[in-house]
């Protein structure tokens, strides 16, 4: 009996139900599963064939079944940002996802992942016996690095990053995956609090955090990254942490004692007998010790990564242009996208419940499936950029919405507008009646030369010079200026209003 017919169950006309490590999975009978590829709290992964691919073809994909969804609102929220995050990024080093299946009507809904293969992870690697040169280690760090410049340059932080959550395949390309913790770094979430929630495996996770704060940046993934690099070249983890306080004081032990700096800002609270007590040891650190005998510019490259300021800390920018990473750094091959919007994420805003956000993870994946469904995403995107959610919940506390304040803006610019044209009109009429006068006096008088009635002409404005010319029945005595005023007028008749275009697609 071969694998396929191992995990079958039940072979339906559009559906098949299969057993994997006592989870069922109905999937459309177009996936055949040839192997388990794991099982874990939050879902169950197989490898399959596709049978319906467009070209024809066959193809070897990896599906999930998230379990746990909708057990909490929690799971369901980190659910419905993954699925969001994952359509929205386009990149090499970003896993694919190709689709979610489409559910059943008559069923509960089960949610059906389905992605690109890939044979391991970076954290099985690095405890295999597998040799990882130096060369290995830099191409490993260089395509991390190479990602989240793309996913940071989409306004989005990772939050997460770690061995497990780095797929690769033989060839050792590497992508990065597993978006169900990180957060979107739009102004307004950040300011109503929504960066909260829990953040990264403790032993990857940045001193600030550590400390409690509730606002923070990009710094947090390279701190992340900097400890993957450490584990690939130690074999093992840099800060494997037992609890919070633990963490810390391996953090110390390792880079010594935070700046002045750092402890006005994070000594405080829970931390500040921690800080407290830890004064007066490890002031210098392990790290030389540690890193001893490794790569010069391996090292280099860390210690720009593990500061405990993250305004300090590297950028993802600084650390592609770092020497470690050498050749292999090519700037017009490391793509960057647009920042997402609050469109895809103000559910974020709201305190949602399970069923009101199982009603938006079903739209997400009709997203996949129906055009109606794209259509409405398009439009709703256009109309509604910072999404559509308040036309259900209303406005989120201390929240307004930019349409609305753009409306208050033009109606208060408007207003003022008016008042100011009154004003001008009536300082521009005074103006003009003076200078007629000034005119006719001078017209009036006989040893008035033609030179001074040239510097008249280009010292008034051409609309006053016509009317006193009309009234002394003169012709212009600047034809120029009406002419290039006729043809200005002209010319913006002929250039259309610029149109609005959005020519994002789904994927954008």
């Amino acid at each position: 009996m071969n694998k396929a017919e191992e995990f079958k169950v039940e072979e339906g006309e559009t559906h098949t139900t299969w057993n994997v490590y006592g989870t069922h999975l109905k999937l459309e009978n177009r996936y055949e599963i040839i192997d388990a590829l794991g099982s874990g709290a939050y879902g169950t992964v197989v490898a399959a064939i596709d049978h319906k691919e467009n070209d024809g073809g066959q193809k070897i994909v990896a599906i999930k079944k998230i379990e746990r969804a909708f057990e909490h609102p929690l799971f369901t929220r980190r659910t419905l940002r993954e699925l969001k995050i994952l359509r929205l990024m386009t990149h090499e080093n970003v896993i694919d996802l190709i689709t979610i299946q489409k559910p059943l009507q008559d069923e509960k809904l089960d949610i059906y992942c389905v992605f690109e293969i890939m044979e391991t992870d970076l954290g099985s690697i690095i405890n295999s016996q597998q040799d990882l040169s130096d060369q290995h280690m830099r191409f490993f760090t260089y395509q991390i690095l190479r990602g989240m410049k793309y996913i940071h340059s989409a306004g989005i932080l990772h939050r997460d990053l770690k061995p497990k959550n780095l797929l690769v395949n033989g060839n050792c390309d590497l992508k990065i995956c597993d978006f169900g913790l990180s957060r979107t770094n739009i102004p307004q979430m950040i300011k109503s609090g929504a960066m909260t929630d829990y953040i990264s495996t403790r032993w990857y996770r940045a001193p600030e955090l550590l400390c409690g704060a509730e606002t923070y940046t990009e710094a947090v993934d390279m701190w992340s990254i900097g400890c993957i690099l450490a584990e690939l070249i130690l074999r093992q983890p840099l800060l494997p942490g037992d609890d919070t306080k633990n963490q810390l004081e391996l953090i110390v032990a390792c880079l010594g004692q935070p700046d002045k700096q750092f402890l006005q800002v994070y000594n405080e609270g829970r931390m500040q007998n921690i800080f407290t007590r830890l004064k007066n040891q490890n002031k210098i650190g392990k790290f030389d010790e540690i890193f001893d005998s490794c790569d010069p510019d391996a090292i280099d490259l860390l210690k720009k990564m593990l500061v405990y300021d993250p305004a300090k800390r590297i950028t993802v920018e600084e650390a592609l242009d770092h020497d470690f990473i050498g050749d292999l750094h090519y700037a017009p091959d490391e793509p960057t996208t647009i920042s997402v919007t609050a469109f895809d994420f103000d559910f974020e805003m709201y305190d949602l419940n399970i069923e009101e956000q199982k009603e938006l993870i079903y739209d997400e994946i009709m997203l996949y499936h129906s055009k109606k469904a794209q259509k409405k995403y398009i439009k709703g995107r256009k109309k509604h950029p910072n999404g559509m959610l308040y036309l259900k919940y209303g406005y989120y506390e201390g929240f307004v919405m930019p349409e609305i304040v753009e409306k208050k803006k033009k109606s208060k610019k408007s207003k003022h507008k008016d008042q100011n044209k009154e004003k001008d009109e009536t300082v521009q009429e005074q103006s003009q009646e003076e200078q007629k006068k000034e005119i006719r006096k001078e017209l009036d008088e006989p040893a008035f030369e033609e030179e001074n009635k040239e510097a008249v002409n280009k010292a008034i404005q051409p609309q006053v010079l016509e009317a006193v010319a009309v009234e002394n029945h003169l012709e212009p005595k600047d034809p120029e200026v009406k002419e290039e005023q006729v043809e200005a007028k002209k010319g913006s008749e002929e250039v259309p209003p610029p149109e609005f275009s959005d020519g994002n697609t789904l994927s954008s």
